[in-house]
């Protein structure tokens, strides 16, 4: 049985990054690791939307939201029980929750995608909003002190599974958060593959004649909704433990902006263009950061208008179908006996 290229290359790329996972620390310094430790997190965070939108169809503007509640759940949760491994269950279940309540009231409730991408947009500026307002001494979740505006510092880094002793090290987080992006994109691509995730890019397509067709519509974008929260919440926690600090910037107008731009860049109906585009704009932001002569805001405009006007399509879409023409098999000239017939 011949294998299918396209099928083989993901796994193939998975196996390739999993070595690199492996050395990459004993070949970088501490800083280039921290540097790269961040863009994995939000890489990941960029898969969450592409799920959603690229194969969802659900534009969704509030995904800052769900990660916002990842890190914060994660905060807290760590900082009263003093282990991380209860925590990373709770920054991972409580946004996949609270995406399945919104969503069950949206796709129920017959909400076009408009509203609803207004809706989700408005339930992240609620949260910065009431995050904002947390300052005083008497907002506390147990222990824990909320610090409105100046968030919550000195949050406990992820220990071994039920060992609170044997804190991760820089490099070991490294692993496990590069580990942690390789398996939700296989777990994707193998939920894609799947009978589910034909019957979901069906419904993307046409969502009337998928229900036409007798399946639950409804149901199907919820579940998809539901995942995509519970890894965008999944980064959250992550984004905790890179930096040991969280605030309500994480629910800010500027954190959905970036996470729609790296979709838009990478292209829709791709789960690695996204991820590609995450890690390459903030590597360029992080350059442009070094200077003061341009703004690194302008730029990313200016990005966005080049791939909204020039490539609507996206990074790996436009490549992928360019490749393909390239090694298109070219029809053989004809023989002058063939010409004859």
């Amino acid at each position: 049985m011949p294998v299918d290229i396209r099928t083989l290359l993901p796994v193939l790329g998975c196996a390739l990054a999993a070595v690199l996972v492996a050395i990459l620390p004993q070949w970088l310094d501490l800083f280039t690791l921290l540097s790269l430790t961040i863009y994995l997190v939000m890489a990941l965070l960029a898969l969450s939307l592409a799920f959603i939108w690229g194969f969802g169809g659900i534009l969704c503007f509030g995904q800052a939201a769900f990660f916002g509640l990842g890190a914060y759940a994660y905060a807290i949760g760590v900082i009263n029980l003093g282990d991380s491994t209860w925590p990373v269950v709770l920054a991972i279940a409580l946004p996949a929750l609270v995406a399945a309540a919104m969503g069950y009231f949206m796709f129920y409730g017959g909400i076009s995608d408009v509203y609803l991408g207004v809706i989700t947009l408005a339930f992240t500026l609620i949260l910065f909003n009431v995050m904002n307002s947390t300052s005083g001494s008497e907002y506390h979740i147990g222990s824990a002190l909320l610090g409105g505006f100046n968030g919550i510092p000195a949050i406990p880094t992820l220990n071994v599974p039920f060992n609170p002793e044997r804190v991760l090290e820089p490099e070991t987080l490294f692993q496990v958060i590069a580990g942690a992006l390789i398996l939700c994109y296989l777990g994707l691509r193998m939920l894609l593959a799947s009978r589910f995730g034909k019957v979901v890019v069906a419904i993307r397509e046409n969502e009337q004649r998928a229900g036409l067709l007798g399946y639950d519509t409804r149901l199907h974008k919820l579940i998809v909704f539901s995942l995509g929260g519970g890894i965008a919440g999944l980064a959250g926690c992550l984004f905790a433990n890179w930096g040991a600090f969280v605030s309500p910037g994480v629910f800010g107008l500027a954190q959905s902006a970036q996470i729609i731009i790296w979709v838009i860049v990478g292209g829709r109906g791709t789960l690695f263009g996204p991820i590609l585009a995450c890690i390459g704009i903030q590597a360029l932001m992080a350059q442009l950061g070094e200077q003061q002569h341009v703004d690194s805001g302008f730029v990313l405009g200016l990005i966005l208008l080049a791939f909204v006007m020039l490539l609507p399509r996206g990074l790996m879409p436009t490549l992928s179908s360019g490749v393909a023409r390239a090694f298109q098999r070219r029809p053989r000239p004809a023989t002058s006996q063939e010409r004859a017939l």
